[in-house]
């Protein structure tokens, strides 16, 4: 299999099924001719009438922090004066690509739902906000294949951790470096051009889009999920029959769409990692998680009070040949390399938590760096003017929590398989676009 999957809920054993590119909805090439036949770029009706609809189904932002759609979009209908819609599609975790698949397969479905967003707020412009250039080629040729009446502007970014961040979108459109900014503003204050924005994740916009075209299913639609599967040594698809696409990168990895509440024990199996032992949640942000892993929920709600984060919908699996303290060592200092260095905090702090990972990894840590990485795990979140900081800490804070005799074990003698560990290039959680 390829890797492309559709959007509709066509559920074998609870897991939607691949279709072959073109077949589907969300299928590969697609063009404003098939777009149209199946229902795209429908007649408007009402904005609030839509809005309503979407908050009835509860759809929540696939960005990462998964906030309810319809409240931010309120936010920006309500402010005064001129509003602006931008879709994000600039994708930080380098274990994500469900962003830079769908700008890149189904620009039409972003850009409808980027035209649904802006009659929803009243926005008079919007943007497209990316870095892959494989991505920008498909956008503009979709807004030349269907020139929008909302003038649409594409604008190009570099890629890092940081880019993606809403206050760093705004500020990378107004003319600057896309770096985050302190808060308040927010953008559904002052955005671009100091107007309200509403910065929407490319998925959510995608989804707002396919829910509209397919009414009788949106309960379904906004509560499906696209996930990024992803683990060293073990074959795509193994075990799974249909349902798993293989690519390079990080092992085994595939691009698929569930249903929220799907065991993450099921995705285990689905791309040929049902012998993992460990998964590291939602990119670099949820944090590892050990025992009782295969019984944890695909939905934010259940993630989060068990600890972890669904964030961006990446997952990575760890095998048995795997060590998890060479893997938060890695997630650690690839989030201390991405800092943006404009927070004093997160640079000491980033940069402290990986130095003593790195000594703990090489049986070279002190009597109290144990101590002190508990200290930082619980005093650090929420210090930075974005979420690099929180998510280093909340690997700290999980690999203490849920593998204290690794951590122990490693304090007494160095392990082999965390020789060489610290690198800071995200390698071994890169997932290339199927």
């Amino acid at each position: 299999m390829t890797g492309v999957f559709s959007l509709l809920p066509a559920r074998r054993n609870g897991l939607l099924v691949p279709t072959p590119p073109g077949a589907g909805p969300l299928g590969g090439g697609e063009d404003v001719d098939g777009y149209l036949a199946r229902g795209g770029y429908a007649p408007l009706v009402t904005p609030d009438r839509l809005l309503d609809w979407i908050a009835a189904t509860g759809l929540r932002g696939r960005g990462g922090a998964g906030f309810p759609t319809a409240v931010k979009i309120r936010a920006v209908r309500d402010a005064p004066g001129p509003r602006v819609v931008v879709a994000n599609g600039e994708e930080g975790e380098p274990g994500s690509v469900k962003d830079r698949w769908l700008l890149r397969h189904r620009p039409h479905a972003v850009l409808d739902g980027l035209r649904l967003a802006a009659a929803m707020t009243g926005a008079a412009r919007g943007y497209v906000y990316l870095s892959d250039t494989t991505a920008e080629r498909a956008v503009r040729r979709a807004l030349t294949e269907c020139p929008p009446r909302l003038p649409i502007d594409v604008v190009r970014t570099e890629h890092t951790y940081v880019a993606g961040e809403e206050t760093a979108v705004v500020r990378r459109i107004n003319g600057g470096p896309a770096l985050p900014t302190s808060k308040p503003p927010r953008p559904f204050e002052s955005g671009v051009g100091g107007a309200p924005t509403l910065v929407g994740n490319v998925e959510t916009l995608a989804r707002i889009a396919l829910m509209y075209s397919r009414l009788d299913e949106a309960d379904a639609v906004a509560g499906t999920h696209l996930v990024t599967l992803s683990g060293a040594g073990a074959g795509a698809g193994a075990g799974a029959g249909a349902g798993a696409g293989a690519s390079g990168g990080a092992g085994a990895a595939a691009l698929v769409e569930v249903p929220a509440g799907t065991h993450l024990k099921v995705l285990a199996d689905l791309c040929g990692h049902g012998e993992a032992e460990a998964v590291l949640l939602g990119g670099l942000f949820g944090g590892l998680y050990g025992a009782g892993w295969t019984d944890l929920p695909l939905d934010h709600d259940g993630l989060n009070a068990a600890g972890g984060a669904l964030g961006c919908g990446a997952l990575h699996f760890l095998g048995p040949q795997d060590c998890p303290v060479a893997v938060a060592v890695e997630a650690t200092a690839y989030l201390g390399a991405q800092s943006a260095r404009q927070c004093g905090v997160c640079l000491s702090g980033t940069g402290a938590m990986a130095r003593a990972l790195v000594a703990v990894a090489h049986g070279e840590a002190g009597g109290d760096t144990v101590d002190k990485l508990h200290r930082w795990s619980r005093q650090l979140p929420g210090r930075g003017a974005c979420g690099l900081l929180d998510a280093a800490a909340r690997n700290v804070a999980a690999l203490l929590a849920h593998f204290p005799g690794r951590v122990d074990a490693h304090r007494r003698s160095a392990c082999p398989a965390c020789e060489g560990t610290a690198p800071e290039d995200g390698r071994r959680f890169t997932v290339p676009v199927p």
